[in-house]
């Protein structure tokens, strides 16, 4: 273990992380997390679009959008932009860093090499443990799967059995999507994920409430607005359950259940304090609880209560409700289009390198036959 704490004239340690940081969940905050409590000090380096498309094909998010979003996580010290794909020595060294954290699975380059090889070898690698129940392609499967089952309370009804049966079985027998509600929320989580601060005298403490469904760039621009609308803000979150979720946004919505939402938001550097399952209607009791100067909400539309009422109506009767406009356009359903648009993309594009290689080979034998 490093010591930290830089008394006695020791130099702060300084910890690497890379990757593309296209869909950024929970699993990769928590990396971060891991990684800062390694050192002092962390620089996060991200790819650029040119870089991941060499290598994976093209990402679902700008590098611009990547680096802001990374920016945001709130163990993040340092951004390095344009890191290249391969963690070197000669990275490592360009920003004083003592050592990579990275993952316990492996990253294979193009020609099959573990990407860490040079720094493992050089011992200036460290490993932390990857975060149980998401991943990137769990969520995608979520997002084109069209079931609740990934629901926080819901029983898994017969209609998920239903399409679990139907839908693409893996080798075994099994849906590959079985892992989908393995989250086991932990008090632990989110203690290490909350900020643990509370208010202060003199703090503007502002109430935003939403889905928050798969915490991106557009909830950061929304999030960053509101913080600049005061000297000290302290901004409370309050994240709707999923079933509350469900009745305003339909289909299989939210995509990350409660618990999920939760970590997400919490690790947002702008948030300070998250409600976890707040009322659609914002009442005089939670403004009263939370002592509450400022309500906020951006420029999506507000669908009305189960009762046809504005959940909005108190806070505006206080005088202490506001629009924000976070200048981004970016919504969770756009941002399930482009995901899903782009793994079919994807995978189209891994068929059609499939059928090349077949081909190959194909003709490799014939000449082969030709030549008996």
């Amino acid at each position: 273990g490093a010591a930290s704490g830089g008394g006695g004239g020791q130099r702060p340690v300084r910890v690497w992380c890379d990757g593309c940081y296209d869909m950024v969940h929970y699993g990769h905050s928590n990396q971060l997390r891991q990684a800062r409590a390694m050192g002092d000090y962390l620089i996060v380096g991200v790819h650029t679009d040119e870089e991941i498309a060499k290598h994976k094909g093209p990402p679902v998010f700008t590098q611009e959008e990547r680096y802001k979003m990374v920016q945001a996580i709130k163990w993040v010290d340092e951004i390095a932009p344009g890191a290249p794909y391969v963690t070197t020595l000669e990275t490592l060294d360009k920003y004083s860093c003592d050592f990579c954290v990275h993952g316990d699975d492996i990253t294979l380059t193009i020609d099959g090499k573990d990407t860490y090889e040079e720094v493992k070898t050089a011992g200036r690698y460290r490993e932390c443990k990857r975060t149980q129940g998401v991943s990137t392609t769990d969520l995608v499967g979520r997002m084109l799967l069209m079931t609740k089952a990934h629901h926080s309370n819901i029983d898994e009804d017969l209609d998920y059995r239903k399409h679990t049966d139907n839908f693409g079985k893996g080798p075994k027998g099994h849906s590959p999507w079985t892992g989908v509600s393995q989250f086991l929320q932990t008090s632990q989580k989110i203690i290490q994920f909350a900020s643990g601060k509370e208010p202060q005298p003199g703090d503007t403490i502002i109430y935003v409430a939403g889905a928050f469904d798969l915490f991106h760039v557009g909830h950061v621009d929304f999030l960053e607005k509101v913080h600049q609308l005061a000297e000290k803000p302290y901004i409370i979150a309050g994240l709707h359950f999923d079933q509350e979720v469900n009745r305003y946004k339909g289909k299989n919505y939210p995509i990350m259940n409660i618990h999920e939402r939760t970590l997400s938001v919490l690790a947002c550097r702008y948030v300070s304090e998250v409600v976890i399952g707040a009322p659609y209607a914002v009442t005089a009791d939670l403004l009263d609880h939370f002592r509450v100067t400022l309500v906020c909400h951006g420029m999506t539309e507000v669908v009305p209560d189960k009762d046809g009422s504005d959940p909005y109506e108190e806070p505006k009767r206080r005088g202490i409700f506001q629009l924000v406009d976070s200048g981004s356009n970016l919504t969770t359903d756009l941002i399930v289009q482009r995901i899903i648009k782009n793994r079919l993309e994807f995978e189209a594009r891994n068929q059609k390198k499939e059928a090349k290689e077949l081909a190959v080979l194909e003709a490799m034998r014939r000449l082969e036959e030709e030549k008996h």
